[in-house]
């Protein structure tokens, strides 16, 4: 009788699951450089997020930002401005939505579409959005530039009013409001 038949395979087992290990780390090490040069670079992860001091804007002016590669139109609007863009029904827009990444799908009313200040209040005197056009990626002309006393898209004609929602031409959608936040009296935290 030989020694291999009373023994249980033990030690065969053991080398299996061993040579397992070994190859499953040797695949993990192999594979993690792949999955880690997915993630996005230091300098890109620091322009995530961006301070805005907003002091010296006047009420009725505008301040453009670039954040993150696209340019950030932030207007302090006029009482005037605020009373024409409220006085717009949802059902006269080409787009109902108002595309505000802080609220999600609300409608497009001028109160969803302006930012709460530092006391959490919505007086719709602060207006922040991306300054996109939404039908090719142009930049619209501002400060009170087409027929709604808003944007104008001058390649293809796109009209947005004092709220930057799309009135007449062929942008589908309104200019898109980035994630913002007021964190302090004079600071717009943007992302």
């Amino acid at each position: 009788m030989s020694h291999a038949e009373d023994h249980s395979g033990d030690r065969r087992d053991f080398l299996y699951y061993a040579t397992a290990g070994v190859g499953a780390v040797a695949v993990g090490a192999a594979v993690w450089p792949l999955v880690n040069q997915m993630n996005p670079s230091a300098d890109v992860q620091a322009a995530s997020q961006m301070r805005v001091d907003v002091s010296g804007v006047d009420v009725g002016t505008q301040l453009t930002v670039l954040f993150l590669g696209k340019p950030v139109f932030i207007r302090h609007r006029t009482e005037e401005e605020i009373a024409e863009a409220r006085a717009v029904s949802v059902d006269d827009l080409v787009d109902p939505i108002a595309r505000n990444r802080n609220l999600g799908d609300v409608p497009a009313t001028d109160e969803n579409r302006t930012m709460t200040d530092f006391n959490g209040e919505n007086t719709g005197e602060w207006l922040v959005q991306i300054g996109v056009c939404t039908h090719l990626g142009c930049v619209p002309i501002g400060d009170g530039a087409g027929d709604f006393g808003g944007w104008f898209c001058p390649c293809h004609g796109s009209h947005y009013d004092g709220a930057g929602r799309i009135r007449r031409g062929p942008a589908p959608q309104n200019l898109p409001i980035p994630v913002a936040e007021f964190v302090d009296e004079t600071t717009i935290l943007l992302g």
